[in-house]
C-alpha cells in the first residue's frame, strides 16, 4: 500500500461520503492532487478492491469503500489531516453547551449530547460511568402511608435514588432511629464500588434482631445499591436517523427499543476514537451503520463514552473533531469539579 493508493482511497471516499454514487476512476483523476491518468487510477483501484478496500457495487459502475475502506481511510489518513477546530468553531459549540458554572456534570453531558445531534443530525449516544467512583452521602426514611415508606438513597456526585417499601406494620421511633444510625454507620461514606453482593449479604446480616422489622427497606437499599452500579446509557436524537436512506426503518426501530444493548460495546470501547461498524462483528441492530465513541475521564480513569450513530457513509473528517472536542471538554470540566470538591472538603 503505497501514498498514491492511499491518497486515491481517501479521495473514493470524500467523493462517495459527499454525493453517495459509485465513484469512478476519471472523476478521481481529475481532481487536482492526483496526478496520473484515469487508466492508472483505474488499476489501482482494482487493486484496493483485491485487498478489500473497494467494492464495486455492478459491473458498469464506479467503486464504494468497504468498512476495511473506511477504517483504514480513519485509522492511517485522517490522522495526517486533522487539523483541529477552528477558534470561531470552539466559540459556537461553547455557546451551545451554556454558561458552565451553572452546569452540573448531568447537564452538560446532557447539552454536550444535544448539541453533538443538532451539529451532526446524528444520534447520539452517552454512557455514564461516573456513579461508581461516587460515595454514599446519605440515606434516610421517610414515612408517606399507612405502613408505607420511601428509602432515599444520595451520592456524593448527586445521584439520587429512592424506593417505595411496603411494611408489614408501622415503624416505630425505635426502628426509625436504628435504622438512622446502622445506615449512618455502616453504608453513608462507602464507596459505590465497594457494594458488592458480599458487602449487601454482610449488611443484612448485621441488622440482626431487626431483620424482621426493616427487611422491605434493607432490601430496597439493595436494589437500589445494584442500580447504582449499572453504566446509564443515554440516546439523542433518535429520530435524526429516519431521515438517511442508507438506513432500514425497521431496523431503526428496533434499536430504539433495545439502545441499553449499546453498553456492552461502550464498556468494551478504547481510549481515544474507536469507531465500529454495523453487522461488522458488532452487536449492532442496524445495518450499514457506523459508530464513533471517545472516552471522557475524571481522575485519569475513563469515567463514561461520548459518541454518535449515524449511516456508514459519514464524513468522518469533520464528525471526529466534534467528538473530540466535547469530550475534551467533558474531561476538563469533571477534572476541575473534581479539585474544586476537594479543595472545600480540606
Amino acid at each position: 500500500m503505497d501514498a498514491r493508493k492511499l491518497k486515491i482511497l481517501a479521495a473514493v471516499v470524500d467523493n462517495y461520503v459527499k454525493t453517495g454514487e459509485p465513484v469512478g476512476s476519471k472523476t478521481i483523476s481529475m481532481l487536482p492532487d492526483i496526478k496520473v491518468s484515469a487508466a492508472t487510477v483505474r488499476n489501482d483501484m482494482a487493486i484496493l478492491e483485491e485487498l478489500g478496500y473497494l467494492e464495486q457495487p455492478h459491473t458498469s459502475a464506479g467503486r464504494i469503500p468497504t468498512f476495511s475502506g473506511y477504517r483504514l481511510y480513519i485509522e492511517e489518513i485522517l490522522g495526517q489531516k486533522q487539523t483541529g477546530l477552528a477558534e470561531e468553531e470552539r466559540s459556537r459549540l461553547d455557546a451551545m453547551l451554556g454558561d458552565e458554572e451553572n452546569l452540573t456534570e448531568e447537564l452538560l453531558l446532557q447539552s454536550a449530547s444535544t448539541a453533538l445531534a443538532e451539529i451532526t443530525k446524528c444520534a447520539t449516544v452517552v454512557s455514564n460511568f461516573a456513579p461508581k467512583y461516587s460515595v454514599i452521602s446519605k440515606v434516610e426514611v421517610i414515612p408517606t402511608g399507612k405502613r408505607l415508606y420511601v428509602v432515599l438513597l444520595i451520592t456524593s456526585n448527586g445521584k439520587i435514588k429512592n424506593k417505595a417499601c411496603r411494611m408489614e406494620f408501622d415503624l416505630t421511633q425505635e426502628h426509625m432511629d436504628f435504622f438512622q444510625k446502622f445506615m449512618q454507620e455502616n453504608l453513608e461514606g462507602v464507596s459505590v464500588a465497594e457494594l458488592s453482593e458480599e458487602r449487601l449479604s454482610e449488611l443484612v446480616t448485621a441488622v440482626g434482631t431487626y431483620m424482621m422489622a426493616l427487611s422491605p427497606l434493607i432490601q430496597g437499599i439493595c436494589e437500589m445499591s445494584r442500580d447504582l452500579q449499572k453504566n446509564e446509557v443515554y440516546v439523542t436524537g433518535e429520530q435524526n436517523l429516519l431521515t438517511y436512506r442508507d438506513l432500514d426503518k425497521s431496523e431503526i426501530v428496533r434499536f430504539i427499543s433495545r439502545k441499553n444493548e449499546l453498553q456492552s460495546l461502550l464498556d468494551d470501547s478504547m481510549s481515544g476514537i474507536q469507531v465500529m461498524f454495523g453487522k461488522e462483528g458488532n452487536n449492532f441492530v442496524i445495518g450499514n451503520s457506523s459508530m464513533i465513541v471517545s472516552k471522557y475521564q475524571k481522575g485519569g480513569k475513563a469515567a463514561g463514552s461520548l459518541g454518535v450513530i449515524g449511516p456508514v457513509r459519514l464524513d468522518y473528517a469533520k464528525i471526529i473533531p466534534y467528538i473530540e472536542y466535547f469530550t475534551d471538554k467533558l474531561t476538563r470540566f469533571i477534572s476541575e469539579q473534581g479539585e474544586g470538591k476537594e479543595e472545600e472538603e480540606t
